[in-house]
């Protein structure tokens, strides 16, 4: 554990963290498949990959920058896109360039990725290095698995085979393109509280299985995977917006197909029928989206023709999130990275010998776990798990001691030089049934209280610990 000295000024430094949060916020969001090139061609992502920048920090490091005479110049941020392969000479990577956008956030995105026949590989990760304009480093990040395919199946997917299975709950994105052509790529994406079709951002959207007989406004969700002919729902995970119950159908040379119910497979083209209509779709027309009538094939009663605005290719996402604040650091030198991410909570013992593993990614032996403001004795068990001991709730103060409610506190991991990770974890702290909810606190404590003291602290520290992750 860190000496007295150090923990008093860190958690004197954690409190102010905690009243106004100066985070940094590095969003990378990309697809989960990638089509093969073969040959000369170059096959880019779609949707490319997107880096976002938000959270306050950014500026509070500018002005630091500034406090230093480097300037405005010093502070911009640029970096590059690549693929983890080995050896990746920079040839192999896109430079990016961000521009605020009109919400502050940064924004930028890799058009000219791609994977060659040459790389033998059926996974990959992108990677990500940022640097300020004055050549400091800010760090290394890394996507998701991102999996490798030929090209889209065209065959029946089976439930047995779901690993290009498109699944309700998961995220997705759809565009479209006029005449196969790449430069008239279009995105279904969210401004200003509306639907539009971007050539420049794209939008994750989950996508739900919906009740057939669901409102736009309230609608019942159901597990499982995707077939065509089911009611689905579509949520802008950015804004929340969503559009009204749609009927997905596969799309076959321009006709929807009423009668297909197979599994939605990932770079599928297809087709969003909006429910209790006749044959309204959803549909594109240069910027703006729309509903499309469209007519119904006289030879086949089964499908309906479309207009190259109503056809989708639908494909998984992933988002990958990373915080950091560099308030309580601010002459750090080294870089950010790794940025830890937790995934999960385990729980061993209980009381006095309460001991917490937190699961996650890129842990190292210099992280401390902090339960808001006290640091807990940590011990590094591996890249993907730490194990720390749960504080006595009297360490957040003896007034705790009296309390007769639940204590929730935000879960940190602290680098030893004072460099900050939230995370979207917190540990509650529940005293026992025997204490009533309501029940007065006692406002006269008599002389002899240390017994009366003594047993209430234990009742506290033979608690019940809940964990949850906030949504």
């Amino acid at each position: 554990r860190s000496n007295p000295y150090q923990t008093n000024l860190l958690r004197d430094g954690v409190r102010r963290y905690l009243q106004l949060p100066a985070d940094q916020t590095v969003l990378i969001l990309h697809a989960k498949v990638a089509q093969k090139s073969y040959g000369n061609e170059k096959r880019f992502f779609c949707p490319p990959p997107c880096v976002y920048l938000s959270g306050p920090g950014w500026k509070l490091k500018q002005e630091q920058i500034k406090a230093r005479d480097l300037g405005e110049a010093g502070f911009r941020v640029c970096g590059y896109m690549g693929l983890d392969s080995m050896g990746s000479s920079l040839m192999e990577t896109q430079k990016l360039s961000f521009e605020e956008q009109p919400d502050a956030k940064g924004f930028s995105c890799a058009k000219a990725l791609y994977i060659s026949d040459a790389d033998k590989r059926k996974h990959f990760r992108l990677v990500l290095k940022l640097f300020f304009s004055n050549g400091q480093e800010i760090g290394t990040f890394h996507s998701k698995l991102i999996k490798v395919i030929s090209k889209p199946s065209q065959k029946k997917q089976s439930l047995k085979n779901t690993d290009l299975c498109i699944s309700s709950g998961s995220k997705v994105s759809l565009f479209n393109r006029l005449r196969s052509q790449t430069v008239s790529t279009r995105y279904l994406s969210v401004e200003g509280g509306a639907f539009i079709a971007s050539a420049r951002q794209w939008a994750a959207f989950t996508l739900h299985l919906a009740d057939e007989h669901c409102t736009r406004s309230e609608f019942p969700l159901r597990e499982g995977y995707i077939c065509y002919g089911s009611v689905v729902q579509l949520v802008c995970t950015a804004t929340g917006i969503t559009l009204p119950p749609l009927i997905i159908r596969k799309v076959t040379k321009q006709y929807a197909m009423l009668d297909v119910d197979e599994p939605v497979s990932q770079l599928h083209k297809c087709a969003f029928q909006f429910q209790g209509s006749d044959r309204m779709y959803l549909c594109l027309s240069t910027e703006k989206v729309i509903q499309f009538q469209a007519s119904p094939c006289p030879k086949e009663a089964n499908r309906d023709l479309l207009n190259d605005g109503s056809c989708w290719t639908i494909i998984g996402t992933e988002t990958v999130e990373y915080t950091f604040s560099e308030s309580l650091a601010s002459c750090v030198r080294e870089p950010v990275s790794p940025v830890p991410l937790i995934t999960a909570l385990q729980l061993t013992g209980g009381g006095d010998v309460a001991m917490l593993e937190v699961k996650g990614e890129y842990f190292h032996a210099h992280l401390k776990v902090w339960f808001g403001d006290v640091e807990a004795e940590t011990m590094y068990r591996g890249p993907k798990s730490l194990m720390c001991v749960v504080p006595d709730v009297s360490a957040f103060g003896s007034d705790w001691r009296w309390l007769r409610y639940p204590i929730t506190v935000p879960l940190l991991l602290i680098r030893d030089d004072g460099l900050i990770y939230s995370s979207s974890f917190t540990f509650t702290y529940t005293p026992e049934q025997s204490f009533v909810p309501g029940q007065q606190v006692l406002s006269d404590i008599p002389q002899d209280s240390d017994k009366l003291l003594d047993s209430i602290h234990q009742e506290f520290t033979r608690t019940n610990f809940h964990l949850f992750m906030q949504s």
